[in-house]
């Protein structure tokens, strides 16, 4: 199903990659072989876009290989414009393997190739001043020039008043200190309408140990609403100018898989305030998203995860 020729489109920026998933049980020591996967977390936002059936572009960088060519051949399939995903002969596409520990935990060790060679030309093709909202991760601030591109994109979304959604994704390995993640992401915190982090995010970024302290940190940048999330215990809404912290409880679900949860939310979150023309979020939005994410953790994997419209729409009208 088309999506809907209203809106204006999400421009989701940032990292795109294959993923390689050990088997349970196995890490990269012992794995012999590994499941293909597409992945990078703004690319998933525009996939759930498309799903929810929102307008979605994405700009990214790919290597020119059999990979980069499996990465857009997906992203055309699922509805997304592909018009500023560039492929590159300077280095193959980027990779990251996943396992889990002994505690079930997901493990990542990214090898950022051709996505970290995103520039200002590409933001500047991406059609940002056109756009309904903007997307970007913090993955792209840990390597140059990919960082240096996200701070263009912000000042492009600045000057023509283009709502931001910074979805704050910490992968540790990435950064080398504390200091230094919190420097890369200070310019994107400063300028996110909507920012959203779970609280190890927020721990990983100012020490926030809970969620009271994680809104706490994040009301320092001002961003228009900030949503923290923090897994099976819920999230925390609060918006600029309002003293009350808006608290929601999770939607009860069989959870298989968390991995593609995060997107899922950020997706519906995204689609519902750009249909209502970027006012305060309901507790009927914040559900809606949240029953995204609820939906996504039933199913294996991220993008075979992600929820599309009729399946989110059946979904609340079984558990409401």
């Amino acid at each position: 199903m088309a999506a809907s020729p209203s809106l204006a489109p999400v421009v989701c920026i940032g990292e795109i990659l294959i993923d390689l998933i050990a088997p349970p049980g196995e890490s990269l020591a012992t794995a012999q072989t590994f499941a293909i996967r597409e992945g990078g977390a703004p690319m998933n936002a525009a996939v759930a876009l498309a799903r929810l059936r929102m307008a979605a572009s994405f700009c990214g960088v790919v290597g020119d290989d059999p990979f980069g060519q499996r990465l857009r051949a997906l992203l055309e399939h699922e509805g997304v414009d592909c018009s500023a995903l560039r492929a590159t002969s300077e280095a193959p596409t980027s990779l990251a393997y996943a396992w889990r520990n002994e505690r079930g935990d997901g493990q990542f060790q990214l090898m950022r190739l051709a996505d970290k060679l995103l520039s200002g030309d590409d933001v500047g093709n991406a059609g940002i001043a056109g756009a309904g909202a903007m997307l970007v991760g913090s993955v792209a601030l840990a390597a140059s020039p990919s960082r240096e591109a996200i701070y263009d994109a912000i000042e492009l979304a600045r000057e023509h008043d283009i709502p931001v959604m910074f979805d704050v994704n910490v992968r540790p390995p990435l950064w080398g200190s504390q200091s230094q993640l919190y420097a890369a992401c200070e310019p994107v915190l400063q300028h996110a309408t909507l920012l959203k982090l779970s609280l190890d995010d927020a721990r990983c970024l100012w020490g926030a140990e809970t969620l009271a302290e994680a809104i706490s940190h994040a009301g320092g940048h001002d961003p228009w609403l900030t949503v923290v999330t923090d897994g099976s215990r819920g999230l925390v809404v609060k918006q600029r100018g309002l003293e009350a912290i808006r608290e929601f409880p999770v939607v009860a679900v069989e959870a298989v898989d968390p991995t593609g949860a995060g997107d899922a939310f950020t997706a519906a979150l995204v689609t519902r305030m750009a249909r209502s023309g970027w006012v305060l979020p309901s507790d009927e939005d914040i559900r809606f998203a949240m029953a995204a994410g609820a939906l996504a953790t039933t199913r294996q994997g991220a993008l075979t995860a992600l929820p599309r419209l009729i399946e989110l729409e059946r979904f609340l009208a079984d558990y409401g």
